[in-house]
């Protein structure tokens, strides 16, 4: 029997997931919490945590998945998969794999215990979807060079301002950014504006979405 921890501020998830587990043998819902430190003061004995990737008190995936993985609680991201930032914050913490919310029962099971059994082979293409393949994922194939410049420039930075932070010349700086344009152009998604490229730069998971509070 393994235990499963679940970090989800939505009142009515770890109720249907506890349900959707009793209906198996081998997976038991034995801890949920709001938040990672909520759970983690529980001091738990969890083979697998599913966490949701965009929690109220605004912490990071990437954060939250090393809180974790520092009491030895590997972390399988269950999110609707709808917040490309979030999502790469959770692939540079090292999250083990995805699973999204909208999936039938029977895939979210399938996930788990490959989770469990750190079975590469079942979680690689839910993953790879998530982090690779989604159109909403870097779709124009920035190197990471250019999701640098773009960052920093969309963020509200000169190009003389960018070009310090990075190490590179103005040049370059003005030359990846008429790269970068030219991608999306190509793409059907123009940037002609800084505004559009911020635009650009939400929608591919560069920036985070902003507040909306």
């Amino acid at each position: 029997m393994y235990s499963l921890g679940l970090v989800d501020d939505h009142f009515a998830v770890p109720m249907g997931m506890a349900a959707l587990f009793e209906e198996t043998e081998d997976l038991r819902l034995t801890a949920s919490a709001r938040t990672v430190d909520e759970l983690l003061a529980e001091d738990p004995q969890l083979d697998l945590v599913l966490l949701d990737l965009s929690l109220a008190d605004k912490s990071m995936p990437e954060e939250n998945v090393a809180k974790l993985s520092a009491r030895g609680i590997p972390a399988l991201a269950f999110t609707s998969g709808d917040n490309a930032y979030l999502i790469r914050s959770a692939a540079r913490g090292g999250v083990i794999g995805v699973v999204r919310k909208s999936q039938e029962p029977e895939i979210l099971l399938a996930a788990i215990r490959g989770a469990l059994r750190e079975d590469a082979d079942l979680l690689s293409g839910e993953w790879a979807a998530a982090v690779d393949g989604d159109p909403v994922l870097d779709s124009v194939g920035l190197s990471e060079r250019q999701r640098e410049v773009l960052e920093l420039f969309a963020c509200g930075e000169s190009a003389k301002r960018v070009a310090n932070r990075t190490g590179l010349s103005v040049t370059t700086v003005n030359d990846y950014l008429l790269r970068i344009r030219a991608k999306y152009a190509q793409h059907g998604r123009e940037a002609h504006t800084k505004v559009d490229l911020y635009k650009r730069a939400v929608e591919d998971g560069v920036l985070p979405p902003p507040s909306r509070s």
